[in-house]
């Protein structure tokens, strides 16, 4: 993933907040499979941290401006945050030649805790999108874990995987999506997986037409797409499941097998089009 050296970022579109350190709520497990640790939790992508969390709300720290730090391609390129902000710039770019009327969506980088519009939430709970306040919370100690933990391999890609789902979770809510799995949270067929998997499926999308945005020197490469499908891989239910508990429980499945949710991602990646991302129609 390479960025072009002159492009000009957009830092407004991503922000800092939180800190280490704050007193006060503590994490529960809650809409995963009985007995997962809070951090494989953190692994699963899009949870509402307002189902899992308890307490009182950690202040918000707004941190330094960005704007002074990422101002080009370049800057991407050479730092890890820059590089947030840049793919953040070029899937906000990308959906409102899909979705009309598309709003953007601010992504909060943020350490320790952090206040939501969803409730308070801490590094334990991963990258999540909250509709209350229509962003999307990443804490970069994440990517790490993905890879020392669970085997993905990591890299720029696999990065800007995972924030292509959460922006697909953004793009669900703006659609009224979301509506459409109610109570039905858990189980290999269930809408939570159904959403999960469309959110993949949405990422890939953006990665085909990401180079159209303008802010890349060339379109993907297949080491590129590589990192997206082994961070996918490592974030299905049942391999989170074999590695914590020694076995597979489907009744237990949010978001979706590994296989599942590679094959998603690449069906968005070979089209193009997110209207072939119809998660819930038919078979998964």
């Amino acid at each position: 993933m390479d960025f072009k050296d002159d492009v000009q970022l957009d830092s407004s579109q991503v922000e800092r907040g939180g800190r280490r350190g704050i007193p006060g709520g503590g994490l529960a497990i809650g809409g995963g499979a009985a007995g997962i640790l809070a951090l494989i939790v953190a692994l699963i992508f899009g949870i509402n941290p307002g189902d899992v969390t308890g307490g009182e709300p950690a202040p918000v720290g707004t941190g330094s401006n960005l704007s002074a730090q990422c101002k080009t391609g370049q800057d991407a390129d050479q730092n890890e945050e820059c590089r947030v902000v840049g793919v953040v710039n070029s899937i906000q770019d990308y959906w409102p030649t899909v979705v009309q009327d598309y709003r953007p969506a601010k992504t909060v980088m943020f350490s320790g805790q952090v206040n939501t519009g969803c409730g308070a939430a801490d590094a334990s709970v991963g990258p999540f999108y909250c509709p209350a306040d229509q962003k999307v919370y990443l804490d970069l100690s994440f990517f790490e874990q993905l890879q020392s933990r669970f085997g993905a391999k990591g890299g720029p890609f696999a990065q800007a995987y995972v924030i292509g789902h959460e922006y697909g979770h953004h793009v669900q809510n703006l659609l009224g999506t979301n509506a459409r799995v109610q109570g039905d949270r858990q189980g290999p067929e269930s809408g939570s997986v159904r959403l999960e998997l469309q959110a993949d499926c949405y990422a890939g999308a953006w990665a085909k037409n990401a180079y159209q945005t303008g802010l890349f020197e060339k379109p993907f490469t297949d080491q590129d797409i590589e990192e997206a499908l082994s961070a996918a891989s490592a974030v299905g239910d049942d391999s989170i499941q074999e590695r914590t508990q020694g076995r597979v429980d489907p009744d237990g499945f949010t978001h979706g097998t590994s296989a599942q949710r590679v094959k998603w991602f690449t069906t968005g990646y070979e089209t193009g089009d997110p209207s072939r991302c119809d998660t819930f129609a038919g078979s998964i």
